[in-house]
């Protein structure tokens, strides 16, 4: 053990205290030496230091790290560079003060010339976020001396700060007038002490920078700052992004400073990736999504030299956004035109197809285990919903769900206990993002920018489709399923996807029956057999099916067998194919009489005059539906409005533009003719049609329609169903509240003239406007419960006040009471 040696109690201690503060005091002059060679640079443009923030090939960094790497150089005696002549009297001046002791940070003990002033101002580094202003004033600087890097350092500082960016480009905060007098009489208060003052604390906080570097970031103008205590609404956002625009079209040209923006990404990005991961810094502040609508305006996103690592760096940070910003993106976005859309749709798929192209993709490398792909497929995902929100979207005529629960049984079925629960009791998957904004893509009835633009070849050619349906079905957190964005796969590739997912339900049923034959000793039959005659092939087929759907619905989810009656043949596929081929050739001839034919859209629609019966129609649905099931692709053509409603959307008078195009030209040019209906067309309220022999049928559209001519002021009865289509529910009610549908009945059912007095009372007229009662956007809310009151109205604003009656009787004759007896204001 060692002997401590004995000293006396005066000077040998004092020396190693001294001498102890000395090393201390050279050691910080060396790291602060460092840290200003990092954030600051020698001067030198020349410098080949690749720890010199002047070096041509230096990454800038954010004064965080530069505290912590000048640490790290000081540790291993890392080279120094001399301050280059441009450089000196700024901040070697002030290191040189710092070591000969003068910690003091009064202004009056740092006497500084107008020659050591001027420096660190040329190299803007007070500069601690951008605005368009002070963009055009440092260009303006480089341009006169011709030397463009001070802009070049404060982009790159700026832009690789997530901080800084977050607070850069804002929009002016608009001040009520107390605040105006309040900022007006702060300006007066201030005196050339508080200036002295605030100038000393940016020269401490200068000294101290390796302590204080984060907060020094946040440091802005008194207007900056105050736009942090703005409150946003759900759809708004504090950066003013056609400044942004601006900015970027005045400095992409110059191939310098593009350099200063693609290496400040690639700093910025892992920072921002590890802040959403494991900060949740969106939450605490919502303007941090300002850096990605930044970032996203800048036009050459799309380039080779972002494609190589910036871009997929900056994809990888924007997927971990968490999906209430997505959903705000993709709001903020849906507003842009088309071709912005385009723009960004097109970065991320350069981005996917590149890296596809650069890497050989197989069975054994899958794509799926690509982050940049991944990552900017989803990033593609949010362009895609803002180009369906921003599109032509009719969120409301959806068909009622059946909400009746499936009733629960307390015994296990076999199923359960095999592992084989019943898939999709609740429907198909919906994506959390659609969930979140409240629309779904067959809301949609036309895009911005059509779909099939978001289709990304390359990728399905190298997609393992088996590998990415089983990601998909699993849903396990570490292995993406394109199936998640399935708009960029091709209709062959989805087509694959649905294969299998039909395969597995028919092993699944297979395994079941053979199962079931074991335990109760049924008769094996692990295939859907179907044994018809060729000349009697639908009333064979239609009827075996019949009985399979009354009897064992189930059934329906074996693999089809089929067997000609008298022919010899096992049904590898092939028969199956030929049964659909002539099932649906012969279902869909005109002269069965079950679908008409139009030859001008090529279009197949369910004939009104068919002797069929509904049940008979429900057999064709199975029929297709088993092709579909089997993988048998089927030459049959119906208008949009059908794949709609199988979707749960409800036929409106707009489907006819699809479907009977002639006939909706002809209601338009009806609804928007100018002239007299009545003396220039001479129609009344019937229509006529041929049956099945072509012989003409008269239908009336109304009670006596024959009689009763079409006139400028009835003719808005064929449009009330438009009215019904567009009008909005406040207050509580939906279109879906029982009140509404009765509503609705009870205004259909209207005389002309109630129909006028409605309108009458509703909008304060009872002419429709021009384009027809659907451009009236009528609003009906709900005012209260039951009541003896009537109905009122905000004629203004087409808002129906309607409470909520009891009855449908006393509903309509509250109604009819409000619109019979309203004249002028009285009724509000």
């Amino acid at each position: 053990m060692a002997t401590a040696c004995k000293r006396s109690p005066g000077e040998p201690h004092s020396e190693n205290i001294e001498t102890s503060r000395m090393k201390r005091a050279a050691a910080k002059h060396l790291i602060e030496r460092y840290y200003h060679q990092l954030t600051e640079g020698c001067g030198n443009e020349a410098c080949t230091n690749e720890f010199c923030a002047s070096c041509p090939t230096f990454l800038r960094m954010d004064n965080n790290a530069a505290a912590i790497k000048a640490l790290e150089l000081y540790k291993i005696n890392a080279k120094l560079c001399d301050p280059h002549p441009s450089k000196k009297g700024t901040s070697s001046a002030y290191l040189e003060n710092n070591s000969k002791g003068a910690h003091n940070n009064s202004c009056t003990d740092r006497k500084m010339n107008k020659k050591e002033m001027q420096g660190p101002r040329d190299d803007f580094k007070d500069v601690t976020f951008l605005t368009e202003d002070k963009i055009y004033e440092i260009l303006e600087l480089c341009r006169e001396k011709e030397d463009y890097s001070p802009l070049i350092r404060v982009i790159g500082r700026v832009f690789s700060s997530a901080e800084a960016l977050v607070q850069s480009f804002r929009k002016a905060k608009q001040h009520t007038k107390e605040e105006l007098k309040s900022l007006q009489g702060k300006d007066e208060d201030k005196d050339e002490d508080e200036k002295e003052k605030a100038a000393c604390s940016a020269a401490a906080m200068e000294e101290d920078s390796g302590a204080s570097s984060s907060s020094s970031s946040r440091i802005g103008d008194n207007t900056q700052g105050d736009n942090n205590l703005q409150k946003l609404g759900p759809d708004e956002v504090s950066v003013d992004i056609e400044a942004v625009r601006r900015v970027y079209d005045r400095l992409l040209s110059n191939e310098k400073i593009e350099t200063a923006f693609l290496n400040a990404l690639v700093y910025l990005s892992p920072n921002v990736e590890c802040d959403l991961t494991y900060h949740n810094v969106y939450s605490r502040d919502p303007n941090y999504l300002n850096l990605f609508i930044i970032v996203m305006e800048n036009g050459n996103l799309h380039s080779p030299e972002y494609l190589e690592m910036a871009l997929p760096l900056f994809c990888k940070a924007m997927s971990k956004l968490p999906l209430a910003a997505q959903a705000k993106l993709v709001r903020l976005w849906s507003k842009y035109r088309a071709d912005q859309i385009r723009r960004m749709m097109e970065t991320f798929q350069q981005l996917i197809t590149y890296k596809v192209i650069s890497n050989e993709f197989n069975s054994r490398n899958l794509v799926n285990d690509d982050d940049a792909v991944v990552a900017a497929s989803k990033c593609l995902k949010m362009v895609y919903y803002a180009n369906v929100v921003g599109g032509d979207v009719d969120t409301d005529h959806n068909e009622e769900e059946d909400e009746e629960p499936i009733p629960e049984s307390s015994e296990l079925t076999l199923q359960e206990l095999l592992g084989e629960e019943r898939r999709n009791k609740k429907g198909p998957r919906v994506d959390p993002l659609e969930t979140e904004l409240g629309v779904k893509t067959i809301d949609c009835r036309k895009p911005l920018i059509p779909f099939e633009e978001f289709i990304n070849e390359p990728l399905n050619d190298v997609l393992e489709m088996d590998k990415d349906y089983t990601f998909f079905k699993v849903e396990t957190e570490n292995k993406f399923s394109f199936m998640t964005c399935p708009f960029i796969l091709n209709a062959v590739t989805k087509n694959l996807g649905l294969y299998y997912d039909n395969r597995i339900r028919m092993y699944s049923e297979r395994r079941i029956t053979v199962l079931y034959s074991l335990v109760q000793g049924q008769q094996l039959n692990p295939y859907l057999r179907l044994k018809v005659r060729r000349d009697h092939i639908i009333d064979d087929a239609l009827v075996r099916l019949e009985m399979i759907a009354m009897e064992n619905p189930a059934d329906l989810k074996k693999q089809l067998y089929v067997e000609f009656e008298g022919e010899q043949g096992v049904d590898e596929g092939g028969v199956s194919k030929e049964f659909f081929q002539l099932v649906v050739e012969e279902i869909f001839n005109p002269d069965i009489g079950m679908f008409t034919y139009d030859e001008s859209t090529k279009l197949f629609w369910f004939n009104p005059s068919s002797f069929e019966t509904e049940g008979q129609f429900t057999l064709i649905g199975i029929v297709l539906g088993l092709a579909i099931y089997n993988n048998c692709i089927l030459d049959v053509h119906f208008p949009m409005v059908v794949y709609r409603k199988l979707m749960g959307k409800k036929g409106t008078f707009r489907d006819l533009a699809d479907s009977h195009p002639v006939l909706y030209q002809s209601l338009r040019d009806l609804l928007e003719y100018e002239g007299s209906v009545e003396d220039d067309m001479m129609i009344t309220f019937q229509i006529s049609h041929t049956d099945l022999f072509g012989n003409p049928m008269m239908h009336d559209l109304k009670e006596n329609g024959d009689k009763i001519p079409i006139t400028n002021e009835n003719r808005k009865n064929l449009d009330f169903q438009a009215l019904e289509e567009t009008t909005e529910y406040d207050g509580g009610y939906t279109r879906d509240s029982l009140i509404i549908r009765e509503f609705w009945e009870i205004v259909h059912s209207f005389t002309d003239e109630q129909k006028r007095l409605f309108l009458q009372f509703t909008t304060g007229t009872d002419r429709a406007p021009v384009g027809g009662l659907g451009k009236l956007k009528m609003i009906i809310a709900k005012n209260g419960p039951d009541t003896e009151r009537l109905p009122t109205s905000h004629t203004c604003f087409n808002v129906l006040l309607l409470p909520e009656y009891s009855s449908k009787e006393k509903l309509k004759e509250r109604l009819l009471k409000a619109i019979t007896y309203a004249k002028g204001f009285g009724m509000l």
